[in-house]
């Protein structure tokens, strides 16, 4: 990527009964801000409520009207589920750089520098995290890190990848690699379909260790093993539908 002129990063927020964290999210995003304004990076947030059934949305359309030009907000009529809120937000994203930032902190908005910095850098078109390397990270569910890890295997079988976290949240990605993605599922299976994709377009994917801050259920944590028994299924559904990805082109 070219640093020649001020680079934009959207922040791309999904947001589903969210009304105890967004708050402190925003507030940690608008604090990155400041922190990368002298590199030259401007920062656009893009917050997409899901037909929250709390206080979510009210959250949002306040902070949007402090916020002025530099916020968007969506909310869908009906619960559509994340992937489907990342593509809605990816539609009004107008950035040359995207970042995927749950609503929750589980994922600190103080690791996007090194997140995004090979994109910056013009080493990579996207950029992976993972919890799994040097970054610090609450212990708690041993059976979701052994489903996780074979789940990552997996995928790395069918996309010839060597990433270490696949289901991780923190994916970065220059917009036209992100615009030229053919998305298609609307709940957690996004993680599996967008690294399916980013092989599939010969896109150039870097991997980061990030930080991790994980939620119990009783907090408020979403995803079940239902979705990852249903992960292993976006997996083939993303190889089988190869041919309806686009290369993505050569700059």
């Amino acid at each position: 990527m070219h640093r020649d002129q001020p680079v934009t990063l959207s922040v791309l927020i999904p947001c589903y009964n969210e009304a105890s964290t967004i708050d402190r999210t925003l507030d940690a995003v608008l604090v990155l801000g400041e922190q990368l304004a002298p590199d030259r990076i401007r920062l656009q947030i893009v917050a997409v409520d899901d037909c929250s059934m709390d206080e979510t949305f009210a959250r949002l359309t306040a902070r949007a009207a402090l916020a002025g030009d530099g916020m968007l907000i969506a909310r869908h009529d009906v619960n559509r589920g994340k992937g489907a809120a990342i593509q809605t937000a990816r539609d009004r994203a107008t950035g040359d750089i995207a970042i995927i930032q749950d609503a929750d902190l589980e994922y600190h908005p103080g690791d996007i520098p090194a997140v995004i910095r090979p994109i910056l850098e013009g080493h990579a078109d996207a950029v992976v995290g993972t919890r799994f390397g040097a970054g610090s990270h609450r212990v708690l569910y041993f059976w979701h890190r052994m489903g996780n890890g074979g789940l990552t295997l997996l995928s790395n079988m069918f996309t010839n990848l060597n990433l270490t976290d696949m289901e991780v949240g923190y994916k970065a990605f220059t917009m036209r690699t992100f615009r030229l993605m053919h998305l298609t599922n609307p709940r957690f299976g996004i993680e599996p379909e967008i690294v399916a994709r980013l092989a599939q377009m010969g896109a150039r994917v870097y991997e980061v260790p990030i930080s991790y801050h994980g939620r119990t259920y009783a907090e408020g944590k979403k995803i079940t093993w239902k979705d990852g028994v249903a992960a292993f299924f976006h997996i083939l559904r993303a190889r089988l539908s190869s041919s309806r990805q686009q290369q993505l082109p050569s700059e």
